[in-house]
């Protein structure tokens, strides 16, 4: 018998269209045309003058040649321009592939040539690397400068500026919906630690979902005033360029995250909300006092990246600043997992509950499922806060897949699950907790030691201003952790002895760290991340 809920009930251009995040501005612009969308030193644009400069970009990339289907390319720190090309590149059927603006010149030539650039934005803070990049790619690509009156120094190398190009745009551009919303949108390159980076490739329908659901989870408000301290570049800014546009909000652009500027902003502008790792809220923790300005509205600040430790979570609201940890990686558009508050939680110390928003927690409202289960068999561990498995998701925000890397893809996605390949514990109350990543599990003596617990005791401690934990080897344990600690200012006294007793009185034996290196700075990626493969080459050198 046929189903009456299909007969005749087809899909027309009346009832269905690709979901794609390029409507948000659209009707931001429409709604809210003079509400501020831009803060950038003493740039002030409204939605409608950013509407405009967006089809006005999207108009001149199709005259200088860019197609469906051309990536355009961009290295350029958190700055209006940035903002413009989230929108103007997939006007176009283009996709946008935002670089790292710390990688170094090989990288980047690697990304336009696999990517096949056609256009190359700029910015002359890295002109430098930018001119040896192109050095080695195939077929060059067109070469636009971001000439930013907020830094001075660097050169122009481009064929045109981003003003020059903007001014051949028409005014009346009429931008194209996406024919499919499983059309790509962004291409983002994994910061891997050997070998050439895996190009992840953004659909319409995951970048619009991924940023209703931020807007959602991270508690957006019409008119909310979004600080740029995470890097645009990073997971496409986690989807907020989109999201916070999707809520008419201000975009505050902040070239470089230092602590002055942080505060400064949040006095000066009213910032509500803004993204951070879990070293950037350390710096805003540890800042000089004569840098703290005061503000006085209600702040929420979303960490991830690196799992927070309780310490930082618990200062930062001491400061008068609501963290929501959140969980993701480049294939998921970044968020995947939130930690949602429990009401009960209110009631618990500060240190207790700091513990509890620590962990990871449950799928967004982009995602549709995720287990913590045995890597090899698929079977889920048991829901006791102890068995360690790896963390699998599914949904709607998860890549495309690799860019021209059918075996890379297809290992990812085995058995219908994406492999996270972090390992952690799932609880009885249904919140996943990460211990480590399955490369930085230390294995001593044959009992499993989470850095990121080792870690997080560390950072308790009240002399510890950054700590991390890898594996050393060892002759008689096969592998014993070892922590490199920076210190904060006026602790130098501390002694190797001193830091082992202070775990000893936290840890199990086994877990303490046996080795301890004083550093006066720890090697981060661009996005905040500890890079233990640094350390650990240390100690293997």
């Amino acid at each position: 018998m046929e189903n009456m809920y299909e007969a005749g009930l087809d899909k027309t251009e009346a009832n269905y269209t690709p979901l794609t995040p390029i409507t948000f501005i659209q009707r931001t612009a429409l709604a809210h045309p003079s509400r501020t969308a831009v803060i950038h030193g003493s740039i002030r644009r409204n939605w409608a003058e950013t509407y405009e400069r967006c089809l006005k970009m999207a108009s001149a990339l199709r005259k200088l040649g860019v197609r469906k289907g051309d990536t355009v390319a961009a290295l350029l720190p958190n700055i209006p321009e940035m903002l413009e090309l989230h929108f103007a590149v997939p006007m176009i059927g283009a996709v946008l592939n935002a670089q790292n603006t710390r990688l170094d010149s090989k990288t980047m030539t690697f990304m336009l040539n696999h990517s096949r650039a056609k256009v190359f934005f700029t910015d002359k803070e890295y002109s430098g690397r930018a001119r040896e990049a192109l050095q080695g790619c195939d077929a060059k690509p067109t070469v636009i400068d971001v000439d930013d009156p907020n830094f001075d120094g660097g050169e122009l190398i481009g064929t045109l500026t981003y003003d020059a190009l903007l001014a051949t745009g028409d005014d009346d551009f009429q931008w194209d919906m996406p024919d499919d919303e499983w059309q790509a949108i962004a291409l983002n390159y994994t910061s891997g630690t050997t070998g050439n980076p895996k190009g992840v490739v953004y659909h319409h329908r995951g970048a619009n979902l991924n940023a209703m659901s931020n807007v959602i989870g991270f508690g957006l408000p019409a008119g909310a005033v979004y600080l740029w301290t995470l890097p645009m570049f990073h997971c496409n800014g986690w989807c907020y360029p989109w999201a916070v546009t999707a809520v008419a909000g201000t975009h505050v652009c902040l070239r470089s995250p230092q602590p002055k500027a942080i505060y400064e902003a949040l006095s000066k502008h009213g910032v509500t909300h803004f993204c951070a790792a879990p070293v950037v809220m350390n710096m805003l923790i540890n800042a000089p006092e004569e840098d703290k300005k005061p503000f006085s509205q209600h702040v929420t600040a979303a960490t991830g990246g690196a799992a927070p430790p309780a310490a930082t979570i618990e200062a930062m609201e001491a400061m008068g600043v609501q963290v929501v940890h959140l969980y993701g990686l480049t294939e998921t558009y970044g968020p995947s997992l939130i930690c949602e508050f429990q009401d009960e939680w209110n009631s618990m110390d500060a240190k207790d509950k700091a513990s509890k928003m620590a962990r990871q927690g449950i799928i967004s409202l982009s995602m549709t499922d995720m287990m913590v289960a045995d890597p090899v068999t698929l079977e889920p561990v048991a829901k006791d806060g102890m068995s360690i498995g790896e963390l699998f998701v599914r949904g709607n925000s998860v890549m495309k897949g690799y860019l021209n890397n059918p075996e890379e893809t297809a290992k990812a996605f085995n058995n219908g699950w994406f492999h996270t390949g972090d390992l952690g514990v799932w609880h009885r109350d249904g919140y996943v907790e990460i211990k480590d990543r399955s490369k930085d599990i230390i294995i001593s003596g044959g009992e499993n030691i989470s850095t990121l617990e080792v870690e997080s005791t560390l950072y308790e401690h009240p002399a510890v201003l950054e700590a991390a934990v890898v594996a050393a080897p060892d002759d008689h344990w096969g592998e014993i952790p070892c922590a490199f600690i920076t210190l904060k200012s006026g602790s130098d006294g501390l002694t190797e002895a001193d830091m082992v007793a202070f775990c000893r009185t936290k840890l199990a034996g086994f877990k303490v760290p046996k080795k301890i290196v004083f550093a006066d700075n720890l090697p981060k990626t661009s996005t905040g991340k500890l890079q233990k493969h640094v350390l650990r080459s240390q100690l293997t050198a």
